[in-house]
């Protein structure tokens, strides 16, 4: 509960403001290579891995909008349980829709889902590739929105804007085409800490 009520507060203040923070949207760069573990996956869903038609403008938030990824980001945080590819399929990488269990890119792929049910637009929610402090590789859903880029997290169990978290971007899916993938330019001095 206590997680919902600071969502709902920090939500409160973002809906009466327009962003003009250039520091709310990542800055991106051009093309580059597709993870092999989101290739594979394309392989077998390639209708979650297409060109994106129809208006690709950031989704307005809104409270409702903004109860849409709290609630998402909680039921794939709670109802999927942490595990690692190499544990549960005896693989490096193996990208699929959990059911019980996954690691990072699974619950971004569940949360992705869930989102364009609620009827989200493919174009806002993005798979995005990170570097954790520690210089381990991580996967999270950045959601654009009007009021900026925010992430949901599977480590984290609030929403907070990209550039609030303790990451450095490497590269997201495009917004106009789920199978392509375009490089971020994360030239932040320094990265948020928890």
């Amino acid at each position: 509960m206590r997680s919902i009520s600071l969502s709902l507060l920090l939500a409160a203040s973002l809906f009466g403001a327009t962003q003009s923070d250039a520091a709310s949207r990542m800055k991106l760069g051009g093309l580059t290579s597709q993870p092999i573990g989101h290739a594979v996956f394309c392989e077998q869903f390639k209708g979650d891995c297409a060109r994106i038609s129809g208006n690709q403008e950031p989704q307005r938030l809104t409270q409702l909008r903004w109860n849409d990824l709290v609630d998402v980001n909680n039921i794939a945080n709670v109802g999927v349980e942490p595990v690692t590819d190499q544990e549960f399929y005896g693989v490096e990488e193996h990208w699929t829709y959990p059911r019980s269990y996954g690691d990072c890119e699974d619950y971004v792929l569940l949360k992705r889902y869930m989102l364009i049910q609620r009827g989200w637009s493919a174009a806002n929610l993005l798979i995005t590739v990170v570097r954790q402090a520690n210089g381990d590789g991580h996967a999270v859903l950045t959601v654009r929105t009007s009021n900026g880029d925010f992430v949901l997290d599977n480590l984290e169990r609030d929403i907070k804007r990209w550039d609030k978290t303790p990451y450095r971007y490497v590269k997201r899916t495009a917004s106009n085409h789920s199978g392509r993938w375009i490089s971020i330019r994360d030239s932040r001095n320094q990265v948020a800490r928890y």
